[in-house]
């Protein structure tokens, strides 16, 4: 695959609203609510379209996800959207009881998450966001990585009769799935097939995994690429099939590297009992440095050259030690 030749679509923001639009043509029950964030969620079109079918709340997002749950329990199909850096962290307690403890199925949207909103700080970014809802029982969690899998997730959530939290970054993606893939729930995607190494990645994180891939080719390594694109139910036979088929396993993450998917991975390879080589890529856990987006993914080496660096230095350790 050469990257030249990869599509480069919107946001995933974009490709989520506008799904919504659709489901919203034929069912009056499905209602946004959104903590003054319609416009970054790119919901004006909607609201413009559908306004009975939008609630604002403000900048409240505990009150957010209490009305939220509130509506779903009448039998509404209810999107709950905010910056994920709040609502995963002001709105925890009622996330934790008030949808999943309850069991009414909300669906929690977690929009510029990871860093997305770097320069604003570390106050803006969402980099626990997956490590406190994998410790919260009765939710599906899950980080698309291109518009395909957007609009495919978008649409399990709404059809879902349990909680989901949708995670969602600004930037505009690559079209990184062949025509005819088949997106599902807790089964991991193979994007691009190698054995060398194997690198599980989600988000945004899958492209750039994917162009360290075409620079090791240069060095005759042939790396999977496996987009992890839902953290709960975890495809723990992905895993499993990337350790026993690949010579090292290396996990990419915009999240920090506690709780999330390297640690995911980590718990079930040495639960099952397999010693690959294995490495997480993430935010370290330390005071996040601000700047752009970009800025601070490459400072942690989550970049082309970063990865592709960090891969050749494992492959390197892995051989020496056999």
């Amino acid at each position: 695959m050469n990257m030249k030749n990869l599509e480069q679509e919107r946001a995933n923001q974009y490709v989520f609203a506008e799904t919504l639009e659709e489901l919203a043509e034929n069912d009056s029950d499905l209602i946004i609510t959104t903590s003054d964030s319609r416009g970054s969620g790119k919901l004006v079109p909607f609201a413009e379209k559908y306004p009975d079918q939008i609630v604002e709340v403000g900048i409240a997002e505990q009150n957010l996800v209490g009305i939220s749950a509130g509506l779903a329990s009448t039998g509404k199909k209810v999107f709950a959207i905010s910056p994920s850096c709040f609502l995963t962290a002001r709105s925890l307690e009622q996330i934790k009881n008030d949808v999943a403890y309850s069991d009414h199925p909300v669906k929690l949207v977690g929009i510029s998450a990871g860093v997305s909103y770097g320069d604003l700080g570390s106050t803006h970014h969402s980099i626990h966001d997956l490590a406190v809802l994998r410790a919260i029982n009765n939710m599906a969690i899950i980080v698309p990585a291109d518009n395909f899998e957007t609009r495919e997730a978008t649409k399990f959530a709404y059809h879902h009769d349990k909680p989901v939290f949708l995670r969602f970054g600004k930037k505009p993606m690559y079209t990184l799935h062949a025509e005819g893939t088949k997106f599902e729930v807790g089964k991991a995607i193979t994007v691009r097939e190698g054995d060398d190494l194997a690198f599980i990645a989600n988000g945004e994180t899958v492209y750039r995994s994917m162009q360290a891939a075409l620079k090791l080719e240069e060095h005759g390594i042939q790396a999977r690429i496996i987009s992890m694109h839902t953290i709960k139910p975890f495809d723990t036979d992905a895993v499993s099939k990337a350790a026993e088929e690949c010579g090292g396993v290396i996990t990419v993450e915009e999240h920090m590297i506690n709780g999330g998917l390297g640690e995911a991975c980590s718990a079930h390879l040495l639960e099952s009992g397999y010693s690959v080589p294995f490495k997480r890529m993430g935010i370290p856990d330390e005071y996040t440095v601000t700047g752009p987006q970009n800025d601070i993914l490459t400072h942690y080496g989550i970049s082309e050259e970063g990865l592709t660096q960090t891969a050749l230095e494992f492959l390197k350790t892995k051989v020496s030690t056999l």
